[in-house]
This record gives structure tokens, sequence and C-alpha cells, in this order.
């Protein structure tokens, strides 16, 4: 199947793309790269490569060589523009995040968010995570006028995440882990209707994360075909249960 996956041109997180493309590429699916002008490079938040201070906070070593691995592909060189996307082409789309500067060029852009609503429009399945909740959130559902979340349960970046990793590291990096203003469960929650309800922190976590072998410091929340993951920690689980999403459509 054809998973549509947009980015940014700079600053996504490497896990959150490197791990779902190589689990549904190894399952035989192909996924499509998208960027504002088709035919963009598109390039990783540098700092998860090497360590976001002193060496630490960075992508763990197979999703980086999993990133490596991604950069090599035809896909990651033959990227197509958000404007010319026809939505009815892909089965699945996947939202991923990132909290760098470059990040806001995906989560602010209005002509994406009009083509997410138009693929939610068809009922396929769409996966969100971290940060990629944004885009989600902020696209309205064209014959309501919500959110596309409103009614949908969701999780995403969790504040007490962003709130730790800003004051771990302003001293040296600034604003680098606060994207917005708005913590983003905030913006989240303030987009559903319910948001007590609807919106699902999980488990409270922030260094123990979820491997190709080991899903117990993972979380994901599944409503319908829609899914969502707070963070890169959740990748692994995130992408095997997109797999299964799409493997139901396949039947």
């Amino acid at each position: 199947m054809r998973v549509l996956m947009p980015v940014p041109d700079r600053d996504f997180d490497v896990t959150e793309v490197a791990v779902p493309w190589r689990l549904l590429t190894d399952a035989g699916h192909h996924v499509v790269f998208a960027t504002e002008r088709a035919g963009t490079r598109p390039a990783c938040d540098p700092r998860l490569l090497t360590g976001v201070l002193f060496g630490q906070l960075g992508a763990a070593e197979e999703p980086r060589h999993f990133y490596e691995e991604l950069t090599r592909s035809e896909e990651f060189a033959a990227t197509v523009g958000w404007a010319e996307l026809v939505p009815e082409e892909y089965d699945g789309l996947i939202l991923p995040g990132g909290h760098a500067s470059g990040m806001r060029q995906y989560l602010g852009s209005e002509v994406l968010r009009q083509q997410v609503g138009r693929f939610w429009a068809l009922d396929r399945p769409v996966g969100a995570i971290c940060h990629g909740v944004l885009v989600a959130a902020r696209a309205r559902d064209a014959s309501t006028g919500r959110s596309l979340l409103a009614d949908r349960r969701t999780t995403c970046l969790p504040k007490y995440m962003e709130r730790s990793a800003y004051l771990a590291t302003a001293w040296r990096l600034g604003r680098y882990y606060r994207t917005y203003p708005a913590y983003v469960e905030d913006e989240v929650r303030a987009a559903l209707a319910g948001p007590d309800a609807r919106f699902e922190r999980g488990p409270r976590v922030l260094a123990a994360r979820g491997t190709a072998t080991d899903d117990s410091a993972a979380f994901v929340v599944q409503d319908g075909r829609y899914l969502s993951a707070r963070w890169p920690g959740d990748a692994y689980l995130f992408g095997r249960r997109f797999g299964a999403l799409l493997e139901a459509r396949e039947r």
C-alpha cells in the first residue's frame, strides 16, 4: 500500500520518521514523502543525530541507522509537493513530529491542513505522533468546521515531557524544546469536544523508550482508523499498529 508522510524541509524527528518508514517498508508498503515544494530533499533535526546536550537526549542508535538508510533511498529524494497531492492516491497518512524551529513550516501550513482534511474524509488510516498531532488538531472537517479530532480519543506530546525537556536545556539551548508558546497538549486538548474524556496522557515516563522487541514503555491510542502516539519512545509500537491498520483495510 502507498503511505503518505509529509515532512518539513528540516528539523523533523529522526525516530518518528525513520522507524515507521523502516517498519512499513519492511512489510512491503511504499512510503511517499511530501514537502512544501516537490523535489526538496528534507533533513532531520541534526541535534538528534549527535545528541541534544552533551551527547544525550538524541535518537537511539537503531533509528539513527534507519535514518541513514532513508537518506540513501529513492523515495527520500523524490518528494511530492503539498499543494499537488491527490489524497485518493494513498492508502494511509502518517503525520510525524519534531520540535525544533524548522517544524513550524509543516505545523503551520494551511495548504497541508486542507490536504489532511481531504484525506481524513476518505476514511482511511491516519497516524499522528508527538507534534504531528497538532496538524490533525488544526485541520478542519469541511462539513462541520470543527477540528478533525473533535470527537476522537487521542494522545500527543504530554505537557510534562515538553516542560521537562525545556527546563533541562533552556540554559544552553533557549526555546529549542518550545516550538510554540502554547504547550502541544494544551492546544490538542482545546481542539477536543470533552477533552477530559477524550485526551489520554498515558503512563508517566521521561526516559524509557519502546524498542523493536519491547513495547513495555510505549503507548499509543487507537480510535477507529485514527492512531496517535506521544513521542519517539512510542515509534516502534506506533509503526506496527499503523501497519496493522493498513492490513485491516487490505482485508
